[in-house]
């Protein structure tokens, strides 16, 4: 079983973050080199003079860099799909079919507990901007993940209205209580800019974790075939 888990989740991780690191090279990468052009000071708005124009290509190759992002990306998604595995393993026990088909469903519900809850309150920023204390964001981004997970699996898997009624208050109980802010917003980068990476981020965030709950989906049920496990009625 181990073995079992390990190696789907490996196959899926690498695949999804080798495609999760190619759209983020391209869409994400660009507005995080135009952003810092901001923090630098090389760029400047509401009106200032620059001698860099704001129209220009920022999303030029760099090999070293570009390919320790690319593997980097793929480890952090191997983690990811470790997880998403162990979780599919506890609940093809309980019954649950999993396929590649069911794998998205797990793949979005995965997003929505690491990036769009995290991201509904502490949303994803761009460099030069203001930010609270690093460690107290930390605990309240771990804290909503766990909380959002834990909710996802009641409303699944044990499905009744004690459950959902537990399940509604650890949603909402991290956004009651609210992410840790700075005392001032300051920053240099237009919000436009802002905007736009909290947009892709939560983009390519989305069509990573449905690949990487397709891909976990689809190895696990593959090498319980080929191992002749049997599967849930």
């Amino acid at each position: 079983m181990l073995t079992r888990i390990v190696t789907s989740a490996l196959f899926a991780g690498a695949a999804a973050g080798l495609i999760a690191a190619l759209l983020q090279l391209y869409f994400v990468q660009p507005v995080l080199l135009h952003a810092e052009l901001y923090e630098g000071g090389d760029l400047v708005h509401f009106g200032t003079e620059s001698t860099v124009s704001a129209i220009q290509n920022v999303g030029g190759i760099d090999a070293v860099r570009d390919g320790l992002s690319i593997f980097f990306t793929m480890l952090v998604y191997c983690g990811y799909a470790l997880m998403l595995v162990a979780l599919m393993s506890l609940a093809e026990a309980r019954g649950a079919v999993i396929s590649a088909r069911t794998g998205i469903i797990w793949g979005i519900a995965g997003f929505i507990a690491v990036h769009l809850a995290p991201g509904f309150t502490l949303a994803p920023e761009v460099p030069g901007v203001a930010a609270a204390d690093v460690h107290e964001r930390q605990v309240w981004w771990f804290a909503t993940v766990a909380a959002t997970g834990i909710a996802l699996w009641l409303i699944a898997f044990v499905r009744n209205w004690a459950s959902y009624a537990v399940a509604a208050i650890l949603l909402l109980a991290p956004h009651v209580i609210g992410a840790p802010e700075p005392e001032v917003f300051t920053g240099p980068v237009p919000t436009e800019l802002g905007a736009l990476f909290a947009a892709r981020a939560f983009g390519v965030g989305m069509a990573a974790w449905a690949l990487v709950g397709c891909f976990a989906g689809h190895f696990w049920s593959s090498q319980a075939a080929t191992q002749g496990v049997p599967r849930a009625a």
